[in-house]
């Protein structure tokens, strides 16, 4: 199957209880500039919610550059991550002079998110093996 790489509809999270869902598993990484919190799901994709809130940048010029830079990266990742519920929360406030910065974070999440992922679903495999 050849891979596109094309941001769904589906990839994107918009309601506020799917939000909350992943707020309340509780489930985080941090960084200097980002903090992405996640939760497993069944949906055979991840899906990218973004939160940039005004105490973080008053303008919406710049709160807009930040999640299109953030929707940017997830389009071009989607494939690698894992089937996640994804939230990236902007903790910073960064602007284009921080570009390779804020990619070289998102990548470091990420690669975190997987190993944290495959780590916990192999945990859970071998717990069922066992009580068998």
């Amino acid at each position: 199957m050849v891979q596109t790489y094309r941001l769904v509809k589906q990839a994107k999270m918009i309601k506020t209880d799917d939000f909350s869902s992943v707020f309340n598993f509780r489930k985080r990484f941090s960084l200097k500039y980002l903090v992405m919190h996640y939760q497993p799901n069944t949906l055979q994709r991840a899906r990218l919610g973004l939160v940039v809130g005004k105490k973080t940048a008053k303008l919406a010029v710049s709160r807009n550059y930040m999640r299109r830079v953030l929707r940017e990266f997830f389009r071009l990742n989607q494939h690698d991550i894992c089937h996640v519920d994804l939230i990236i929360r902007v903790q910073k406030k960064f602007d284009k002079v921080d570009f390779i910065q804020i990619k070289q974070e998102f990548d470091s999440l990420i690669y975190k998110l997987n190993q944290r992922v495959i780590l916990s679903q192999h945990k859970e495999l071998t717990s069922n093996d066992t009580s068998k």
